[in-house]
């Protein structure tokens, strides 16, 4: 897990199983997409089904919308008003309270399935866990200038856009690079931890930019798998949950990382 003050600390984390399968780093949900719809397809009810896609992809970014709209919401109130930036930085045991819960309702998101698929507890949880991570990013970006932040917001916009529409209309597959992918955060974290060390503006820019490209192709991956269709892997219907999260973590860790590199501390 992260916390905000270091180039090391990203919210959120991503973990695979030892299975033959891509997997999501929240638990395994990446499987050839002839094997995880063979019920539902008998029933009418997989990814085969256009009706049952296209709801199941509206389901995740209505979420997933008012996911970023909170988080936007409260990082503007953390900026832009200075009693409240004083009143968080006066109250760090907050802070903390802040960030376990986060973490706990991340874990428990992650690793229940049975909880993730049951209306109205998913929902509960997964706005405890926006608000905590809100909370968390709305105090990362009190560091920073208004203008800075709102930089960082528009280019955060800007190329989350521009890869969801690439990994909609490409015709390379993503969802088969999920090994990959983990191998490579791996090697950046322990990147991160050396930066902790060693520190100064270059080296800390340097995992900034390569972990922002590290996540923007983790947002391609987690697009592709939510849309299934003419990819080899996909997510089950049932998890919209799941699916807005982790889309939603790839988003939030590519802020952090533009926020890092664009930004400045405002002291």
């Amino acid at each position: 897990m992260q916390v905000v003050s270091e180039p090391v600390q990203q919210f959120g984390s991503r973990s695979h199983q030892a299975e033959s399968i891509p997997l999501g780093r929240y638990g395994a949900y990446g499987s050839d997409i002839s094997e995880i719809e063979q019920d539902d397809q008998d029933k009418g009810l997989g990814f085969s089904n256009d009706f049952i896609r296209r709801g199941f992809i509206r389901k995740v970014y209505l979420i997933l919308l008012s996911q970023l709209m909170v988080t936007l919401a409260v990082i503007a109130a953390f900026t832009l008003d200075k009693q409240i930036r004083v009143s968080v930085a006066n109250n760090t045991p907050l802070f903390f309270v802040a960030l376990i819960v986060m973490m706990v309702t991340l874990v428990i998101l992650a690793c229940s399935k049975d909880l993730r698929r049951r209306t109205p507890m998913n929902f509960i949880f997964l706005a405890v866990f926006t608000l905590s991570n809100a909370f968390l990013l709305g105090v990362a970006a009190c560091r920073y200038a208004p203008k800075e932040v709102l930089l960082a917001v528009a280019i955060t916009a800007a190329v989350c856009l521009g890869l969801t529409l690439f990994a909609l209309q490409t015709r390379y597959d993503f969802t088969t690079m999920g090994g990959i992918l983990m191998s490579l955060l791996i090697i950046l974290l322990l990147f991160g931890i050396v930066t902790i060390f060693v520190g100064g503006n270059v080296v800390t820019t340097i995992y900034a930019s390569l972990s922002a490209l590290l996540f923007s192709v983790y947002l391609v991956y987690d697009t592709q798998l939510m849309m299934g269709g003419k990819h080899r892997y996909s997510i089950s219907p049932e998890e919209y949950i799941f699916a807005a999260l982790n889309i939603y973590m790839d988003v939030v860790n590519i802020f952090l990382d533009i926020l890092n590199i664009t930004g400045g501390s405002d002291g």
